[in-house]
């Protein structure tokens, strides 16, 4: 399953598109890298997103083969391995 997709359907990122702009601009990396919205996924894939107001690390279980996972399924296909909210400085 492609990145953006992924980040969609595991409910990390509301819009896929919003996954789409966040991987393009550097927002997101797998594996320590710099990733692009098509790159496919697999099963122990880290990935790293660091946003302007918090920072997640995710580990990839499971990739799902259909479009939806259930909201109390999440934990069977994603692993939260770090997460920190950023202050917002106005």
């Amino acid at each position: 399953m492609r990145l953006d997709k992924f980040l969609k359907t595991a409910q990390l990122i509301k819009r896929r598109t919003v996954a789409n702009e966040a991987a393009d601009e550097g927002f997101i990396k797998v594996n320590g890298r710099d990733s692009k919205p098509a790159l496919q996924l697999k099963a122990g894939d880290i990935i790293e997103i660091d946003m302007w107001n918090y920072y997640k690390k995710i580990e990839v279980i499971i990739v799902p083969e259909k479009n939806t996972i259930p909201k109390k399924d999440i934990d069977k296909y994603i692993k939260l391995l770090e997460y920190k909210a950023k202050e917002i400085e106005f």
